[in-house]
């Protein structure tokens, strides 16, 4: 019998764990997976840390940074200096902005769209969403369908479909625009959302983030189970009986800290009250890949880039700089579309990603001393990334059953959070959010 069972060891479930630990109460947390991390995955290229899936923080993320900090994760400004380049309508040419050197009539429409979404955040608060005035008009339209209801031009509807694939993995099609309003004012707007400098893309950690998981995982020792797939939550006289791959344990409370569609995988004995048994249907995960290239060095700085492109042909749509020093090896990621891109076979991915490089960096961007790529919607556990693309209905449906707990089950994840939504930071959150939650439980 222990206290607390965290079903996830990503980093929801860890803060969750390390925050109950640091009250005085006993915890085990269960893993599906081999690793920690969850959506953080660091690999190496060419002697290089890359992250495979989160990367990045910026101001206002303090809760992750404040963890970081902590154990003694450094940071890094992400290489941001040089124009940038934009792949559009056939031709490449630079920018120096986070909006792209567009037509007078082009950017004026831009300026105008988010005007009025910024003007649309007014309405929407980030607790309680369901509740707002405004809600079900919103939740009735998908991204694309208030872009057309809007005039938006045929530009500004591409440059929001480049944010709704790396935001969410998903077309502007899919994701519910109150979902996007929501998100995108958990984040403090979308300069804050989309900018580099200033922005959640300022900061990267040279090591990779998965560091951090892993050190809490090591100050958690054999609380942290891996390769512990929960399959089975049963209540119990005393509290809740755990069935996972690793055994049956029992607790007074249980933390479910894995992304709103993986809930459907684990049986509850009894059920769930009935919206929380449909929730996991319309809380899907979006999709999105990353592709690495390695070369001696960066060269593209050289030339007076910053490493930081768009394109509006994929698969690759957006690019950015992540080499250690000017002295190399020089590295780019760029975001894959998972729609063109996983179905290849590993050559031809790895063909296709390297030509989008040499389109936008020229012909050296061809010959990489080395080369990485990553599809997490083939993660043969737990796919899918990198949060969640809430389809048009969803939130007046399901939201209040996102996190409300259930007489001693508990919900993290960043799909959760108020603040910085579906980023680390609002991992991180989550699991603080939680543990003061089942804290409060356990005393009462």
């Amino acid at each position: 019998m222990t206290d607390v069972i965290v079903v996830g060891a990503g980093f929801a479930g860890l803060s969750a764990a390390r925050e109950l630990t640091k009250r005085g109460h006993e915890v085990l947390v269960l893993e599906g997976r081999d690793r920690v991390g969850g959506r953080s995955l660091t690999a190496t290229l060419a002697g290089v840390p890359v992250d495979l899936g989160a990367t990045f923080v910026g101001p206002t993320q303090d809760a992750v940074i404040a963890l970081a900090a902590e154990l003694g994760c450094a940071t890094v400004p992400t290489h941001s200096r040089g124009k940038n380049l934009i792949r559009w309508h056939g031709k490449v040419r630079s920018y120096r902005s986070t909006i792209p050197k567009l037509s007078l009539i082009e950017l004026l429409d831009v300026s105008r769209i988010q005007w009025r979404f910024d003007r649309l955040s007014r309405l929407i608060p980030v607790t309680d969403t369901w509740d707002a005035p405004a809600a079900q008009r919103l939740d009735q339209k998908s991204l694309e369908g208030w872009l057309r209801a809007v005039h938006a031009g045929a530009s500004t509807r591409n440059l929001m479909a480049i944010m709704a694939r790396v935001t969410w993995g998903c077309e502007p099609d899919d994701v519910s625009m109150l979902h996007a309003v929501r998100y995108v004012k958990a984040a403090g707007g979308l300069g804050r959302m989309l900018d580099v400098k200033g922005g959640a893309q300022q900061d990267r950690f040279p090591d990779g983030t998965q560091q951090i998981a892993q050190r809490i995982a090591a100050e958690l020792g054999e609380r942290v189970r891996t390769e512990a797939a929960v399959r089975r939550i049963a209540r119990t006289g005393a509290g809740f009986t755990v069935e996972s791959a690793r055994g049956e344990h029992t607790a007074a409370a249980v933390v479910l800290a894995i992304a709103p569609a993986h809930r459907g995988a684990i049986t509850f004995d009894p059920p769930l009250p009935e919206g929380y048994q449909a929730l996991p249907a319309h809380w899907p995960q979006g999709n999105l890949s990353k592709a690495y290239a390695a070369y001696e060095k960066p060269f593209w700085r050289a030339g007076g880039c910053s490493g930081e492109a768009l394109s509006d042909e994929g698969p690759i749509f957006i690019t950015f700089d992540v080499s250690p020093s000017d002295d190399g090896p020089g590295i780019l990621l760029g975001f894959a579309d998972a729609r063109t891109f996983d179905d290849l076979a590993p050559e031809a991915r790895r063909e296709r990603a390297l030509a989008c490089f040499t389109t936008l960096f020229g012909d050296a961007a061809a010959e990489p001393v080395d080369y990485l790529d990553h599809c997490w919607s083939a993660e043969p556990f737990a796919p899918g990334g990198p949060t969640a693309a809430v389809p048009p209905g969803a939130w007046v449906a399901h939201g209040r059953q996102l996190r409300a707990p259930v007489d001693g089950i508990f919900w993290a994840g960043t799909e959760t959070a108020d603040q910085w939504t579906g980023f680390l930071d609002g991992a991180v959150r989550s699991g603080q959010r939680a543990a003061a939650e089942v804290a409060a439980y356990l005393r009462s």
